[in-house]
């Protein structure tokens, strides 16, 4: 397999081109084995400015064994193929003037940059200095990963480099001075404030950035101090507050003191009054107990004879009771013979009733029977009348016949008809079934295209929401505009996905395609400016590439295994694919199997083909510029995401159509339905019309063999009732002389009744004339029971009062006991001596202490407890009122005055330094600021000059939110490209990679004449720009660069535009690299030139 192994395997070299050639051995840097330096070049060779690069030199540096370059002292444009070396020159300046590794983008580790194969490496930088030039050498140790270090040949530390290297104001760090490959994307992500300090750094005063450094310390300072201020304020202030609160506290505590000695004898003076109350309650019960006790003996006494009275009537009510219940068990005996007498009266009474019953039963049946015969003979006559009208009916068999003939002829057409609607039916059925399958199948499609949506949508989430937005607002554009090319594409084969998502950018398969510029610009502005969505786009070639034919027939490739174009595995609309074939030249990239694979060496040499794929592989081949060999390189192919989704839109439009006639059909047979059951109803009316007439022929046909026959019913219904006969005088004879025996018995029924009534009337009299007798021994028994029980009841009562009283006594001296007890203790008195005379009126002062009132006797307090306890109440009321207060109180309140005084001298201190740092950052800030200003305002009139003359509008100003916070001050580039829209800041999303390119370039030369630093390197930044603004920009950049005073400027681009104006200050410096060139020693311009001329004057001749 061929690889690309040119950087390893050709020498380099690189020459010097300038409109008045210097010396050739400072044009033309060499390669050699042995090294030997050029001598620096004289102080007055070339106006140089102060630490401008004189000489470069590198030795088994990145792609060159051993190489010398002489820029001059003006604009140096590097030029040359990729590849070649352009950009190892500018990792010799960064690393040979103590650049960090990482900074460069490539590696982080300087023995990288060594050539592989080699131990070490060498670079050597010779800088312009008045005094005498500057040698730099830095010498690589890739198994050490070591630098070692020189200053004019003589070992140096990297710190004394780093220190030589700062002191001409050289910082390959910074961004605005300093512009690699790599890095020129960053420039663009910058934040404002990184710009400001790489632009202070860059073209400022030395102690503009110093100075600035200074005001951010201040400022930081500055807070703390107003910070610790404000604490100590506060904290002073709390301090004063609770000290005022402490000397309230001070006075309550004396306040307090008075309350407590009150309290103090008024609790000495409670128990003796509690005792003396007690003590007089005490005699008041003793009393009272000792008359109830004389009223209990008085009770028990009146309570005897009445007992003895209770007895005796007791005894005789007794007697009478029992005389009672012998009167009542004779009248009961009496009750049961009357109640038998009478049920007996009572069941003849309902036997004679029974006999009367059925009497009258046997009577309604005859008289029914007869109404019944009468009614039967009086039917018989009209039927016989009617039999008599009606009309002979032999000739009705004809006219049933033939409309018997036409129902049948009816039922046929009617089946026939039924069937038919079953028929059309079923084939409504079988429409509606195809419908069915193939509406579940558009539904598939359908979700299919969800399915792409959703991985957008996870993926890209702007993307989809522009995509929505745009489905809703198509009407806003002129010409057709067609959706992320993702979901646009519908691959023939999932399976050969692969291929197009790894040949297509991700970038462009969620890009929307337009036709028109004008669509594009209206879809931009509204997503990407409006709603802040990162959206790509492309437009369409103007003249489709859609069908455009590859150069080679797939016929001719199929020997190598190919069997398909790029172009012919998916379908994607007009623009879609015109677009991918102009941009990605899928019409002309062929996809192989693993055959293509196994022939890789073949195939590369005989197709001469760009790009191909295999089955798991992709190459790109290239033809060298210099060896016009083959170089290919190859890499694995990643698995699909998002293509795997296949959509066959030609089977859907088939199916689609495939509906639509499935519709009509449907529409014809509904139709074919409607006759048919229009046709089938008329049937029906007329069979029923039919079957009316022939019932109503039969109905006239059977009528008189009916009426024969109910007549003769009727006859045999009369002889039957006739013979059911029954005599009524025979039936009520016997029934009258059986209710005369039944009332016989009767009468002799009722005259035993009668006497067995009046007996049990006079025992009931007896009985009466004993109850009353009892009741009147009863109700002298119950007075005495009344008059008893009120005695016992008040006997009781007043038992109970004596010994509740006699109980109260007894707890009432025990409290005496307990109270005395309890005032000895309060007034420190033993219980064997004597209670003094003065605790009857006064007790012994009290000292209060501090502020407290005059002693004060009992017989001064309240003489009551109620009087007492609310006094009580009130002083201890008011004592709680004095909470947290104790005797340390003053000694803290003292304390705290002394450390409120030592804090207010201390923030006084802190006032006076805030004070002092204020004044430093109003006369640091004065001299950072308006310079800051002024240099900003050249800036921004270089950089909106430099846009206009490009038809474009740019401008730069210092941006800070708060004029106080130094840190947050930054530099504001905003720029517009386009006249219908406003200027926008520059961010690394919201302008294209050409704009960035553009804006960054013309910040860099708007600080070119602005520039104190000593040189300046930019590295292939034109090449995102289109050619008009390549054009212009190089056109700003020579008359720049070019002008006199200006520092060293190094352009390095891989390729130019044609006929760019040159000036004769700018040297050219070409980089060539091949496996022809010659060999270092025998590098000679001037015998080149000489050689051209001598061609050029012979040519006539010839």
């Amino acid at each position: 397999m061929a690889t690309s192994s040119r950087k390893a395997q050709t020498p380099s070299s690189l020459a010097s081109k300038r409109p008045l050639p210097r010396d050739s051995s400072s044009e033309v840097p060499n390669k050699r084995m042995n090294w030997n330096p050029q001598p620096s070049l004289p102080h007055s060779a070339a106006p140089f400015v102060e630490g401008s690069i004189v000489r470069i030199a590198m030795e088994n540096f990145l792609t060159y064994d051993i190489c010398e370059v002489s820029p001059g002292p003006h604009l140096n444009m590097i030029i040359g193929a990729n590849g070649t070396g352009k950009s190892s020159i500018v990792c010799a300046i960064c690393l040979g003037l103590a650049g960090k590794p990482a900074f460069m983008g490539r590696a982080d580790k300087v023995g990288f940059f060594v050539k592989r194969g080699c131990s070490r490496g060498m670079v050597e930088i010779e800088l312009f200095r008045a005094s005498g030039n500057l040698v730099i050498t830095r010498e690589i140790d890739v198994t050490k990963n070591q630098s070692f270090w020189f200053i004019n040949k003589k070992p140096a530390t990297q710190k004394i480099v780093e220190e030589q290297v700062a002191a001409l104001n050289i910082q390959v760090g910074n961004l605005c001075q300093f512009l690699p490959q790599d890095k020129v994307g960053e420039f663009a992500k910058l934040s404002k404030i990184e710009l400001l300090e790489a632009t202070e750094k860059s073209i400022g005063p030395p102690e503009m950035h110093r100075y600035h450094c200074e005001l951010k310390n201040f400022r930081e300072k500055e807070k703390q101090l107003e910070t610790s201020c404000k604490e100590k304020t506060e904290y002073l202030e709390k301090m004063i507050q609770r000290n005022e609160r402490y000397k309230q506290d001070v006075e309550r505590f004396y306040e307090r003191k008075r309350h407590l000695d009150l309290i103090e004898m008024l609790e000495a003076k409670r128990p003796w009054v509690e005792y003396e109350n007690v003590r007089q309650e005490y005699e008041a019960v003793k009393l009272i107990r000792d008359r109830v006790k004389e009223e209990v003996k008085k009770l028990k006494d009146e309570q005897i004879p009445m007992t003895n009275r209770i007895e005796e009537i007791e005894r005789l009510r007794h007697n009478f009771e029992a005389r009672i219940k012998e009167k009542a068990a004779d009248i009961k005996e009496t009750s049961h013979k009357c109640k038998q007498k009478q049920d007996m009266i009572e069941r003849k009474d309902k036997y004679i009733e029974e006999l009367q019953q059925a009497l009258t039963v046997k009577q309604n049946e005859e008289h029914d029977r007869q109404r019944r015969i009468s009614n039967t003979r009086k039917m018989i006559e009209d039927l016989q009348n009617e039999l008599r009208n009606t009309e002979n009916c032999e000739n009705l068999q004809p006219q049933i016949d033939a409309i018997t003939n036409d129902l049948r002829r009816v039922q046929d057409e009617k089946a026939s008809c039924e069937g038919e609607i079953i028929d059309k039916r079923r084939e409504r059925e079988t429409l509606e079934k195809e419908k069915q399958s193939v509406d579940d199948h558009i539904v598939r499609f359908d979700n299919l295209m969800n399915q792409k949506e959703d991985k957008l949508r996870q993926r890209y989430r702007d993307t989809y929401d522009a995509v929505l937005w745009l489905r809703k607002n198509r009407d806003k554009f002129k010409q057709r505009v067609c959706e992320p090319i993702m979901l646009t594409i519908n691959m023939k084969d999932n399976k050969n996905a692969k291929y197009v998502e790894n040949h297509i950018s991700s970038n462009d398969l969620r890009a929307f395609v337009f036709e028109s510029q004008e669509d594009m610009e209206i879809f931009l502005k509204e997503v990407r400016d409006n709603k802040k969505l990162k959206v790509n786009a492309v437009i369409a070639p103007k003249n489709s590439y859609a069908d455009k034919a590859p150069s080679r027939s797939l016929n001719e490739l199929k020997q190598y295994g190919f069997f398909s174009y790029l172009r012919e595995l998916f379908d994607a609309p007009d623009p879609v694919m015109s677009y991918l074939c102009c941009q990605y030249h899928i019409h002309e990239v062929p996809v192989g199997t693993e055959r293509t694979r196994e022939k890789i060496e073949r195939v590369i040499q005989e197709t001469r083909l760009k790009q191909i794929y295999t089955a798991e592989e992709k190459y790109v081949l290239k033809t060298s510029f210099y060896s016009n060999k083959v170089i290919s390189s190859n890499t694995s192919l990643k698995v699909a995401q998002f293509l795997t989704v296949t959509v066959d839109l030609e089977q859907r439009r088939h199916l689609e159509d495939q509906l639509k006639e499935i519709n009509r059909k449907l529409q014809i047979v509904e139709a074919g339905l409607i006759a048919l059951r229009d046709t089938n109803r008329h049937l029906e009316h007329k069979d029923n019309e039919l079957r009316q007439k022939k019932k109503e022929l039969l109905e006239r046909k059977t009528k008189k063999r009916q009426l024969e026959q109910k007549i003769s019913s009727k006859l045999g219904s009369i002889k039957l009732m006739e013979q059911d006969t029954c005599n009524l005088e025979e039936e009520e004879r016997k029934a009258n002389n059986k209710i005369k025996e039944t009332n016989v018995q009767k009468a002799k029924l009722v005259t035993e009744l009668t006497s067995l009534v009046k007996i049990c009337t006079s025992l009931h009299m007896q009985k009466v004339d004993l109850i009353l007798q009892n009741t009147t021994v009863i109700s002298e028994k119950n007075k005495l029971d009344t008059d008893y029980m009120a005695i016992s009841s008040q006997l009781r009562v007043t038992e109970q009062h004596f010994l509740e009283l006699d109980e109260n006594r007894q707890r009432l001296l025990q409290k005496c006991k307990e109270l005395m007890k309890r005032a000895r203790q309060v007034c420190n008195l033993s219980a064997e001596q004597a209670v003094p005379q003065e605790y009857h009126t006064q007790v012994p002062t009290i000292p209060n202490g501090h502020n407290s009132s005059p002693p004060m006797a009992f017989q001064d307090l309240p003489n009551t407890l109620d009087e007492i306890d609310a006094l009580l109440t009130e002083e201890r009321s008011r004592a709680s009122c004095f909470t947290g207060l104790n005797p340390s109180v003053v000694e803290e309140y003292t304390k705290r005055e002394t450390e409120i005084q030592q804090l207010t001298e201390e923030l006084k201190g802190k006032k006076v330094e805030l004070d002092e740092y204020r004044e430093n950052i109003s006369q640091v800030k004065e001299r950072w600021l308006n310079p800051l200003k002024e240099l900003v305002e050249k800036i921004n009139e270089k950089f909106s000059h430099f846009f206009s003359s490009m038809q474009c509008a740019g401008e730069v100003d210092l941006h800070t939110e708060n004029e106080e916070d130094y840190d947050k001050y930054g530099i504001r580039i905003r720029v517009k490209f386009r006249s219908s829209t406003q200027l926008h800041e520059l961010t690394p999303h919201h302008q294209s990679g050409g704009e960035r390119s553009v804006s960054t370039m013309l910040y860099l030369m708007a600080l070119q004449e602005l520039n104190r630093c000593p040189f300046r390197v930019v590295d292939e930044i034109n090449q995102g720009m289109d050619p008009i603004n390549e054009r212009r920009v190089f056109e700003m950049v020579v008359n720049t660069a070019c002008k006199e005073n200006t520092s060293q400027y190094f352009f390095i681009t891989p390729k130019l535009l044609q006929n760019l104006p040159y000036s004769e200050k700018m040297t050219v410096l070409f980089v060539y690299n091949g496996p022809h060139m010659l060999e270092p020693n025998r590098w000679n311009l001037k015998a080149f030139q000489r050689r051209r001329r001598r061609i050029t004057f012979t040519q006539p001749s010839q």
